[in-house]
């Protein structure tokens, strides 16, 4: 019976084998026809930018729509990102910047959107993250910019308003919560380290689990996995790759309050994306001080039939109980209906920014 076990086994691992030879052939061949695009452009002066968002995106679709399966769509994405990731890193590695420390979600977001060919380069603060690409340090960004349990990351959204940075991509990030310690028990924690954010995310759970111990905000998630590394009696609240990369066991796995905690990033680079056939349009808008200035702004959506899928105001920083209004809208600058709109918005708004149009995410 092992016999005739170990011979079934031996057919599908020789068919296996000679497919994983197919793929290695494939997988080459596929390099160099990336390698070939870029001497091309080089031939005729226009290597410009290596990276475009919205070629990544319409490939990404394209094989999704065509999965025949047993492999799920997500796997899909995660294998051809992988893919493409290490056909660009044979012209250049791409260099992001993200809130450090390694360990992050925002680690995660960027590996997630760029793949791990790209060179990662950690940062102490979002506005450093901004520096390093307006520098040109970098060529791209991953910044939070809002969570659907906490809202807008205010920062980000500050630092949009005066860089000069376009956002020529989103990555959507399923948040799984985790509280990271060498402690065995419960009973014995008595600090609990993590991000301002991530705390809030598990208030309930905390209350609930740990109401005696102390809460101690730190500048991120990776952060407090370092600090409660090394402390007796610490714990923190962090994710996957943080508990991986500080070797902390995980006390207890995702205690989120809320089951689809999610966090959207922005990627900003020194271009936007061309249009991609699903995208979205962000700028930022101010009204005129006077009654009914913020229903005349919203008039051109209406006009043209363009869907506006998020709107939320900021104070102004130059002026005392005034406010800016952040906007996303279906749709590419370029199309008609978008350009439209844009376009009577220009002579409706007292100040009016185009922060980008860029893809849809890609799951």
């Amino acid at each position: 019976m092992i016999d005739d076990l170990q011979k079934a086994l031996a057919g599908v691992r020789a068919d296996i084998d000679r497919i994983d030879g197919e793929l290695l052939k494939l997988l080459n061949e596929r390099a160099r026809c990336a390698q070939k695009v870029g001497e091309i452009k080089a031939e005729h002066g226009a290597a410009g930018h290596i990276y475009r968002p919205e070629r990544e995106a319409q490939v990404l679709r394209r094989l999704q729509d065509a999965n025949p399966g047993p492999l799920p769509g997500e796997n899909i994405t995660f294998f051809f990102r992988e893919v493409m990731s290490a056909c660009l890193s044979l012209e250049e590695p791409l260099g992001i910047a993200f809130l450090g420390p390694l360990g992050t979600f925002s680690e995660s977001a960027a590996t997630k959107h760029f793949g791990h060919a790209a060179r990662l380069l950690p940062q102490t603060s979002i506005d450093d993250v901004f520096r390093e690409v307006e520098s040109g340090h970098a060529h791209y960004a991953v910044v939070p910019v809002e969570n659907s349990t906490e809202g807008a990351v205010g920062r980000t959204m500050d630092l949009l308003l005066g860089t000069q940075l376009k956002i020529c991509g989103e990555v959507v990030l399923r948040i799984h919560q985790n509280l990271l310690s060498n402690e065995t028990d419960l009973a014995a924690i008595g600090r609990v380290y993590s991000h301002a954010q991530s705390l809030a995310q598990c208030h309930e759970w905390l209350n609930r689990m740990l109401p005696n111990a102390q809460r101690i905000s730190v500048g991120s998630n990776a952060q407090a996995a370092q600090l409660a590394a090394g402390e007796a009696g610490a714990a923190a609240i962090a994710g996957e790759a943080a508990a991986a990369r500080y070797s902390l066991p995980k006390l207890a796995e995702n205690i989120e309050d809320e089951p689809n905690n999610t966090t959207r990033f922005l990627v900003l680079g020194r271009h936007d994306s061309g249009p991609s056939g699903r995208d979205k349009t962000s700028l930022i808008m101010s009204a005129p001080n006077r009654t009914g200035a913020l229903h005349e702004l919203l008039l051109p959506f209406s006009h043209t039939g363009v869907s506006m899928s998020r709107l939320e105001s900021r104070p102004a920083r130059n002026a005392l109980w005034e406010y800016v209004f952040y906007v996303d809208v279906d749709g590419h600058h370029d199309d008609p209906a978008v350009k439209s709109a844009l376009d009577e918005l220009g002579s409706r708004a007292a100040y009016l920014k185009i922060l980008g149009s860029y893809p849809v995410a890609v799951y």
